[in-house]
C-alpha cells in the first residue's frame, strides 16, 4: 500500500476539522452520543476526502531516440548555386531619318 501524499494528509486533516466545527455548531448536540457519531462521521468523510485526492503519476523513462532520426535533426547547410553573370547589352541608337 503507497503512503499517504502531502495534499492528501492536508485535505484529510482539513476536512475533519471543518467538517466536525459544522456538524457540532449545526446540530448543537451536547450529549456524549452525538458528539461521538460526529466525530466518527467527520473521520469517515476526511478519509473518504483523502483517498480520492488524485495520486501523482511517476515520472516517464526517458524515450530513446533512433539515430536515424538524430541525424534527420540536424541541420545541413544549404549551397546556393553561383549566380551566372549578367551581361550587359549594346545599347543602339534609334535609326536616323
Amino acid at each position: 500500500m503507497p503512503r499517504p501524499t502531502p495534499a492528501q494528509l492536508t485535505y484529510g486533516s482539513l476536512t475533519v476539522v471543518f467538517s466536525t466545527l459544522a456538524m457540532l455548531l449545526l446540530s448543537q448536540t451536547s450529549s456524549g452520543i452525538g458528539v461521538a457519531l460526529i466525530t466518527l462521521t467527520a473521520l469517515g468523510l476526511g478519509l473518504l476526502v483523502a483517498m480520492t485526492v488524485p495520486q501523482p503519476k511517476p515520472a516517464a523513462p526517458a524515450a530513446r531516440v533512433a539515430p536515424v532520426a538524430r541525424a534527420a535533426e540536424q541541420r545541413v547547410p544549404v549551397q546556393r548555386a553561383a549566380a551566372a553573370p549578367v551581361l550587359a547589352e549594346s545599347v543602339r541608337e534609334p535609326a536616323g531619318p
